[in-house]
């Protein structure tokens, strides 16, 4: 009998064919084997573009065939019925055998011996122009025996016989399952944690594969190491060519303010260079899927590549040469009016001109030297501060034309984000009335910032800022943030402690995450989380004078780091500016953390302690970074708890990864970590309403041909980015939706894979909140299938991980 193996789904593809004299042309191919029906399509053009095609169906067909219906794949221990189908094209019955043939074509060894598979032979007959089942089962072996299963359906009666071949991989019933517990600690706090589903393990069937400890000692560093960002970022908009005088200020700033933080810089450079390396590409081995395998490796890259420029961004010659380079192309590009545009040859663009007048307000709160050093520096922010109060005056004249129509009234509110954000940005120039730079309730001398209302502009902004202390309520967290700096700058004491007062109540506060808000999601530059935060930041250190409020606000910041990686030049500004200018000055702090490691009873406990103190010695310089991993053969139960004790002002975080080899029937749900997942098996029937769904219970059974609907829960307590969920299905089911796409649900974007063994999720930004996904399957084996199990991991701080329990289905 001849075997039919060729099954390949396109035949040929010339696309280079010349015709002859007469216009024929004559194409030579050899047929593939499977048994189907091809589409010919053809396409002809002249060399003057004249187009013509042809569309044509051929049909490759034999008197008796053989139709296999394989699974995409085998799972191991699954029991499965393997199916195919024999045709007769003749005009009469036929009678004859049919062999099922399975071999591990790796050594060319039959799976199974026939005296213990007698029903892989089995007679058949069929009608004239009808076709038969034919149906085997058995139990596929360990994947480690037989990795692969190559099969072969022969079928002959009479004169006629036909075979078919191909070949399908044997997947483990073993997952290398990662289970995490985060372990963040506040600054001057000692807090004990219990791994819970290590201590509580009493499966006979799981083996370890190994338990890692890793530990952040100062995450405030990872806000420096967002600078290059600021410096490197491609595009030559003025906005982007500020943020590179920006950043060097700071990093000048930060670089001379602490001999210590200068040796850190040095110590990367010259000795620790994989304190460069992106979050997507480190811990590689703790992640569930390799980076090659998602949609961000260009985004590792590109992190990577920043996080490298910053032995480029701390060489002190370099910056004051950068610094020199930007401000002469910001003098350069600003207009005769005193604006800037965003791009050269536009027009003036308030908003950019008031961002980078904000902006240079804060580099001299920060006492930053340049601006003032250099005469023409200073008329540039002078012309600058100029320009805003122009635009502001051309807004009130509007308003007061309104007025005079009848259209609207002056004791209306007429407070716009523009003149919220202007409000703001002249605080910094002008007279400081605030309680901090008064004494005994007078104010100071004009210090040499105080840029003085001219002309109309004075009356315009006394107006405004009546209009702040009238209605700030109403406008978002963001504005009343900026009017309540403006506030306090300017001597309203206690319409700037009313704001405060009102955001301190609307806030969440967490244990772990700090202080906060529900912030809106929105295009807006008002509507920016991180910029919002690095405000608050800021007023409850400036207004409030609350130390404690700005440790909690500085530990959202740092956590929201931790899942997300800042992408634009303005969040990243914001938060390095808060991090720095506010509170304690988190980069000094250095200790390091105390860590008790396992029961102090446990018979290996100093050989763990040593271990640790070893790695931390060795642990990367600023943030105190270090990784310590225990062998399969060295975890046991006694390890599952830890006691940490933090002695700094900054917090720490770090994770516990336990990994283990697990029967996936036999995985239990995972839920100690922010993400919390909760898998479900419908079946759908159709009714006169539509259709309705049917939960299927542990050993529900089904049937061939059953439409069945996959449900996933997921809950997620925070915001994260770059997350991939994959879900595992049983060899015995066909997903409906096989073309992978992007898609939409709820507001929520993802990327959506279907896999030959599981269907892939991928989550640029996961916003915190509830989501249910759904997708249809369709039963088409008989068997008992393991189902696997759905996973989901942050691949940007993998110790955020979960994965739901593992079960059985029977198809009868």
């Amino acid at each position: 009998v001849k075997i039919r193996s060729n099954l390949n789904e396109t035949v040929f593809f010339y696309p280079n064919l010349m015709t002859d004299q007469d216009g024929n042309v004559v194409i030579k191919f050899k047929m593939n084997e499977a048994l189907t029906r091809w589409k010919f399509l053809g396409l002809a053009h002249t060399q003057d573009l004249k187009i013509g095609t042809t569309t044509k169906e051929v049909v490759t067909q034999k008197e008796l065939m053989v139709m296999p219906n394989p699974p995409r794949f085998f799972r191991e221990n699954d029991e499965i019925e393997f199916t195919a189908k024999v045709v007769n094209l003749t005009d009469k019955p036929l009678s004859g055998n049919a062999q099922l043939q399975l071999v591990n074509p790796l050594e060319n060894l039959p799976v199974f011996k026939w005296e213990d598979n007698p029903q892989f032979n089995q007679n058949f007959t069929v009608e004239a122009k009808q076709s038969a089942r034919l149906a085997w089962r058995f139990k596929v072996p360990d994947a480690a025996d037989v990795p692969v299963i190559e099969h072969t359906v022969l079928a002959a009666a009479g004169e006629f016989s036909d075979a078919e071949r191909s070949a399908a991989p044997v997947l483990t019933n073993r997952m290398l399952v990662t289970e995490t517990l985060p372990l963040p600690v506040r600054g001057h706090e000692t807090k004990s944690f219990v791994f819970n589903s290590l201590k509580n393990n009493k499966s006979q069937t799981l083996r370890h594969q190994g338990l890692t400890l890793e530990f952040t000692q100062n995450p405030a560093w990872y806000a420096v190491q967002a600078l290059p960002y600021l410096m490197e970022y491609p595009y030559d908009c003025t906005e982007q060519v500020f943020s590179r005088y920006y950043a060097n200020s700071l990093a000048t700033s930060a670089a001379n303010s602490h001999p210590k933080i200068k040796a850190v810089f040095d110590k990367w450079r010259e000795y620790q260079p994989e304190a460069f390396e992106s979050n997507l590409t480190k811990y590689q081995e703790l992640k569930s899927a390799l980076l090659e395998e998602t949609p961000w490796v260009l985004q590792a890259k590109s992190e990577e590549e920043q996080k490298q420029n910053i032995a480029l961004l701390f060489d002190l010659n370099r910056m004051s040469y950068e610094q020199e380079a930007a401000l002469k192309k910001l003098q350069d590009r600003q207009l005769a009016n005193g604006g800037w545009p965003w791009f050269p040859g536009d027009r003036d663009n308030w908003y950019i001109t008031q961002y980078i007048a904000e902006g240079l307000g804060h580099l001299q709160k920060l006492g930053v030297s340049g601006v003032h050093d250099n005469p023409a520096t200073w008329q540039m922010v002078q012309k600058a501060v100029r320009y805003c109060d122009d635009r502001m005056v051309e807004e009130y004249e509007y308003l007061e034309k309104m007025v005079k129509e009848g259209r609207t009234k002056w004791e209306d509110d007429h407070l716009g984000y523009m003149a919220a954000h202007y409000l703001y940005m002249r605080s910094f120039f002008l007279e400081d009335k605030s309680a901090q730079a008064t004494a005994n309730g007078i104010p100071e001398d004009k210090g040499r910032n105080y840029l003085p209302l001219a002309g109309k502009a004075a009356n315009v902004y006394t107006y405004y800022m009546e209009q702040a202390e009238k209605y700030w309520l109403k406008k978002g967290q963001y504005t009343e943030g900026l009017l309540a700096l403006a506030l306090h700058r300017t001597g309203k004491a206690a319409a700037a402690a009313s704001i405060v007062r009102s955001l301190k109540e609307q806030s969440l506060h967490s244990d772990e995450l700090g202080m906060y808000w529900k912030y809106p999601i929105g295009w807006w530059w008002y509507q920016a989380p991180i910029e919002t935060h690095a405000l608050m930041i800021e007023v409850f250190s400036d207004v409030a004078d609350d130390e404690q409020a700005v440790n909690e606000l500085k530990v959202w910041l740092l956590k929201n780091k931790q899942t997300n990686h800042w992408k634009t030049t303005k969040a990243t500004a914001a938060a390095v500016y808060a991090l720095l200018s506010n509170g304690d000055n988190w980069l000094l702090d250095s200790q390091p953390l105390d860590i008790a490691f396992g029961q102090a009873n446990a018979s290996n406990a100093q050989d763990w302690q040593a271990k640790i103190l070893q790695s931390q010695k060795s642990a990367e310089a600023g943030t105190g970074y270090f990784k310590v991993a225990f062998d399969g053969s060295e975890v046991d139960g006694g390890m599952a708890s830890i006691a940490v004790t933090n002695p700094n002002n900054v917090i720490a975080w770090g994770a516990m990864y336990w990994q283990y080899f697990e029967q996936l029937d036999k995985i239990t749900t995972f839920e100690e970590t922010p993400l919390t997942l909760k898998k479900q098996l419908f079946m759908v029937e159709n009714s006169p309403t539509g259709e309705t769904l049917h939960p299927i219970a542990e050993g529900g059974k089904l049937k061939v041909g059953q439409k069945l609907k996959v449900r996933i829960e997921l809950r997620v307590d925070r915001d994260m980015e770059y997350v991939h969920m994959k879900d595992m299905r049983a060899s015995g089911f066909e997903p409906i939706n096989v073309l992978s796409s992007y898609k939409w649900q709820g507001g929520l974007g993802y990327y959506e894979s279907t896999r030959d063994a599981a269907t892939n999720f991928f989550f640029s930004f996961l916003p915190k909140g509830t989501y249910v996904f759904e997708y249809p399957l369709r039963v088409v084996h008989n068997g008992d299938f393991s189902n696997g199990v759905t996973t989901i991991q942050c691949m940007y701080a993998p110790e955020f991980t979960s994965h739901s329990e593992g079960i059985r289905v029977k198809v009868e």
